[in-house]
């Protein structure tokens, strides 16, 4: 049986980013290749999509401890979606370490947006090493 290692949540306002995707840096430094890939083919659901991979990394960076100041980099959590449209996370580089150090084996992700609001909640499961509740 798993154990909840962490959770997160975050709430990305949309206006926000469909100002910010105009700009080319912003989205290299955020978004992955395929990540990328997946917002030019959203049309006009792009920011509404793009505020909620970007809330996702957010969920995802609180619920590994961290936030992006421990280290983690936007692009090393990366979110893809299934023949069924349901989000999954893939981590790299310093989110891959820290998820291992805390024992965890999976993130859960879910995702929504509505109006001008896009939300993700994230859960870390896995083993924990030696804590006790």
């Amino acid at each position: 049986m798993s154990d909840v290692i962490g959770v997160g949540v975050d709430l990305c306002a949309v206006e926000r980013i469909a100002r910010a995707i105009e700009k080319e840096r912003f989205v290299l430094r955020v978004y992955t290749e395929e990540e990328r890939a997946y917002l030019e083919a959203r049309g006009a659901g792009r920011a509404q999509s793009a505020a909620a991979l970007f809330a996702a990394k957010e969920a995802v960076a609180k619920a590994l401890g961290t936030g992006f100041s421990g280290g983690v980099a936007m692009r090393e959590i990366s979110v893809g979606h299934d023949g069924a449209g349901a989000p999954h996370v893939t981590l790299s580089g310093a989110a891959l370490e820290r998820m291992r150090e805390l024992g965890g084996e999976r993130v859960l992700l879910s995702l929504t947006h509505e109006d001008g609001t896009a939300a993700a909640f994230a859960v870390m499961t896995g083993n924990r090493r030696g804590e006790v509740c």
